[in-house]
């Protein structure tokens, strides 16, 4: 009717207002900052010399972050209730914030050193660190496929070596255990020629024959095949959140459009509703 009061339609309520609080980037940012001053922190606390001079203060920065994480999820169960634990970076963040208050962690040495997982909390509020996450996990399946294939050639590789090499350097090809661990070492690069190939190669002439293809289809081939696998997840991941982002930004633009739409057909006077 005319002259009704103007209601608190475009009003948002508290909860309303302490979601979009917990969704800006200032508030992303200070979250951001908290998580790099406690990882600061829990470093200083290895040191004696820093924990003998200032050793009070930094613990009650540790505690002053603990209590800016607790809250940031108290905040966010009371946005979000039932559905913050359908997200799982929800309930990542939970899992590292409670182990502060597993029993004993003041006074097991391995629980205490496990707080320094809350750095990884960094991982959920920087979309680019969150997104490589995600397209890791996405990646996953295509690469068990990879890894099966990389333990195959493992296998053959092992069995090849031990059975050419095991009489003559019984400490790297004794075993397929030992086999294996070296062609580990072989296939990341690490002092394989010195090390290990050039050594064997003065006994087998020819142990290049072996080698060289393992390398060439492990480091070369299988492990490249990896990182295209982990690329095109991450790109895809990107492209969901674009698009998921879009969606939500248009949700948004139609619900305050229909908000205004209410409003003033509210604040029209009777004769023009007709």
């Amino acid at each position: 009717m005319w002259g009704e009061p103007v209601t608190s339609v475009t009003k948002l309520s508290l909860i309303e207002r302490l979601g979009q609080i917990l969704a800006s980037d200032r508030f992303g940012n200070f979250i951001t900052t908290v998580i790099l001053i406690n990882a600061v922190t829990l470093g200083m606390e290895t040191s004696e010399a820093v924990m003998s001079r200032a050793g009070s203060v930094v613990l009650l920065i540790d505690q002053l972050c603990l209590a800016v994480f607790v809250v940031e999820l108290l905040a966010k169960l009371l946005v979000q209730r039932h559905r913050f634990f359908l997200r799982g970076w929800n309930v990542f963040d939970f899992v590292i914030v409670s182990i502060a208050f597993l029993p004993g962690a003041q006074g097991v040495s391995v629980l205490r050193a496990l707080r320094i997982l809350r750095v990884l909390r960094v991982i959920s509020v920087a979309p680019r660190l969150r997104r490589v996450v995600e397209g890791f996990i996405t990646a996953l399946p295509g690469m068990g496929s990879v890894f099966l294939l990389m333990a195959i050639i493992f296998y053959i590789g092992s069995v090849i070596a031990t059975k050419l090499f095991a009489a003559s350097f019984p400490e790297w090809f004794g075993n397929l255990a030992l086999s294996a661990y070296s062609l580990f070492q072989i296939m990341t690069l690490e002092s394989w020629s010195m090390g290990i190939v050039r050594p064997v190669m003065e006994v087998y002439p020819y142990a290049w024959a072996f080698f060289v293809p393992f390398i060439m289809v492990t480091t070369f081939a299988v492990v490249n095949l990896l990182v295209g696998l982990i690329v095109n997840s991450m790109q895809d991941a990107h492209s969901e959140e674009e698009g998921e982002r879009t969606d939500a930004y248009r949700d948004q633009v139609l619900a305050r459009l229909e908000a205004i739409e209410q409003q003033i057909s509210r604040l029209e006077p009777p004769h023009e509703k007709k």
